[in-house]
């Protein structure tokens, strides 16, 4: 079984499929608010303050919507035109496979918690937002991130 080949303990591999789970279900729903996700949380792309700013929404993705439109660009079209949400959602899904592709690799390489750690730092500006249920279900396994 893979919870053998690999060494890990179900658990982590209980928290890899929450991090699956929760990404597909809160996908649709952050582009229905004009979210984008990024590394470190979410950009609310309705906002005005987007309406001048002319870089992707992630300088690093290479999704088609970052590779072609700007956050002024996208903010500009959720006034007038729904194609936002679908250039939001291309990203969002281009965000989460990159996410799981890079947590399938830590976990071939044998650096899962180093991965989890990082993840965790990018994603909050301090240790003090992490959330309670996420820093005991890491503990459970053996992954210390606060």
């Amino acid at each position: 079984s893979t919870v053998q080949r690999f060494g890990f303990k179900p658990v982590m591999l209980i928290v890899i499929l929450y991090f699956a789970i929760f990404n597909e279900a809160v996908c649709d729903l952050f582009q229905r608010f004009g979210s984008a996700l990024v590394p470190w949380g979410s950009l609310q792309l309705k906002q005005k303050q987007y309406a001048k700013d002319f870089q992707p929404i992630d300088p690093d993705c290479q999704c088609p919507t970052c590779r072609r439109h700007s956050r002024a660009y996208l903010h500009a079209l959720f006034k007038s035109d729904t194609a936002a949400l679908h250039h939001i959602t291309i990203h969002n899904i281009s965000y989460q496979l990159t996410l799981m592709r890079s947590a399938r690799q830590s976990i071939i390489e044998q650096r899962f918690p180093e991965f989890v750690k990082a993840f965790m730092k990018r994603m909050f500006a301090s240790r003090e937002q992490y959330p309670s249920w996420a820093v005991e279900a890491l503990r459970s396994v053996n992954i210390h991130v606060s």
